[in-house]
């Protein structure tokens, strides 16, 4: 009955102890080499203790598994929406500066932004001449208009600018070529076709090069097409024609006024201070007192691509977070499997401690049990959220970026999680009381 007298004789014998309790082994070995020996019998004893209830380890790891799962799943589709939104923001060009029109105001009533008639094409001139960092300065006249060629006809928005508009927003000519700055001088009929236009005025494939469109009855010739943009926050990017600022303004619009000055600026740094500069400028310009207020806007390009990728990134951290709570779920029902597991082991353990082994050996078995179970649920979770990433464009046609950071993120925590959980349920099986534990049933 005396355990410590027959210690010797049952851990002598190497493969005897070995084959029966890999426990045993600890308590022949040197204190300088325990330690190691004690993280290598440590892992396989623990793994035995998973296999032998396959069914329950399983079960264990889903809340791991479908929380790792949700959070790389869902994090690939925000980052691939925020990438989606900004792409398309880009599209409309970088570092832009759009100046408009005030409001007007008549019988007590404000009408909407760029209603007033208070920018002039001689306003962009002076903006060209006198602002610096500019790599960019186009007046805009714009309307929608019926357009007619042949038998097709296709209502859409004509814009009349400048050869520089093309450059500034980023626009890339897919057939044909671009209006030059000596058609606009002469105010010539000519007109470029963005692809929505295109394609419904010349279908079947025909090229709309060189043909004749009327543009509110005004013949127009076709001398190039846009590369597709595709649709954006504020609608098909593609459905436009654009035609030379002098003669919409004058053959087309007759108008005095213009609907927008679009400004790109070389230095994304020097935004606001070159605003502040337009600001001042205008005013001079349009003869504003001190305490006027403007009669003019100007939107930020930049400000807006950088909101809408903020207010992305702020709900793919939150839906992120959403889906990490299963991740804690996962975590506590990994702690009450360990519990019970201690509860069923009572016996065992008691075993261990009688025949030599220390306290520290069982809090290292139960804390290796529940690692390995949430360890091998971040993995499964990774590989099925990854593999969801990679399918959902395939499968609903949605963009998604893979989250590398957000795998590798997942699958720590989730070491971390099932440590954290594991340490409770570890201790209590550590402090058991050998005699106790032998006499428990």
């Amino acid at each position: 009955m005396i355990a410590t007298a027959q210690a010797p004789v049952l851990v002598g014998s190497a493969d005897i102890a070995a084959a029966d309790d890999p426990y045993a082994l600890l308590t022949s070995a040197p204190a300088s080499g325990r330690n190691s020996l004690r993280i290598l019998q440590t892992i396989p004893s623990a793994l035995g203790a998973l296999r032998a209830n396959k069914g329950r380890s399983i079960l264990t790891t889903l809340g791991i598994i479908i929380g790792v799962a949700a959070v790389i799943a869902i994090v690939a589709l925000g980052q691939g929406a925020s990438a989606s939104v900004s792409s398309q923001l880009q599209g409309l060009g970088t570092n832009l500066l759009t100046i408009m029109p005030g409001s007007t105001r008549s019988g007590g009533a404000n009408s909407s932004a760029g209603s007033s008639i208070t920018l002039k094409a001689a306003d962009a001139d002076a903006i060209e001449q006198k602002v610096s960092g500019l790599t960019g300065v186009s007046p805009v006249v714009s309307g929608n208009s019926q357009i007619i060629a042949g038998g097709q006809n296709w209502s859409t928005r004509v814009q009349s600018v400048t050869p520089a508009y093309l450059t500034i927003n980023d626009w890339k000519i897919a057939a044909g070529s671009a209006f030059t700055a000596d058609d606009n001088t002469n105010s010539n009929n000519v007109a470029v076709l963005g692809q929505t236009v295109a394609t419904n005025l010349f279908p079947n494939g025909q090229s709309p090069i060189g043909q004749l469109v009327r543009i509110r009855n005004v013949p127009f010739t076709v001398i190039g097409v846009l590369a597709a943009k595709g649709s954006s926050g504020f609608g098909d990017q593609d459905d436009t024609v654009i035609i030379p600022f002098q003669t919409g303004q004058v053959r087309l619009f007759c108008a005095a006024s213009i609907n927008q000055i679009v400004v790109q600026v070389g230095d994304a740094s020097q935004i606001t201070t070159v605003s502040s500069e337009i600001t001042t400028l205008l005013r001079q310009r349009h003869q504003l007192q001190t305490s006027a207020a403007d009669d003019f806007s100007i939107r930020n390009n930049t400000d807006i691509i950088t909101r809408v990728s903020s207010v992305s990134d702020t709900m793919t951290m939150l839906l992120g977070g959403v889906a990490a709570v299963s991740l804690v779920v996962g975590g506590i029902g990994i702690m009450n499997i360990m519990l019970v597991s201690v509860t069923e082991r009572t016996r065992e353990i008691g075993i261990r401690l009688a025949i030599g082994a220390q306290p520290g050996d069982v809090l290292a078995q139960f804390l290796v049990e529940a690692v390995v179970l949430s360890v091998l649920g971040g993995v499964i979770g990774s590989l099925v959220g990854a593999s969801v990433a990679l399918l959902l464009p395939i499968v609903a046609g949605w963009t998604t970026v893979l989250p590398w950071n957000a795998i590798v993120l997942s699958f720590a925590v989730s070491a971390a999680i099932g440590m954290f959980f594991g340490i409770y349920p570890a201790r209590k099986a550590s402090q058991l009381d050998p005699i106790v534990a032998l006499r428990y049933e």
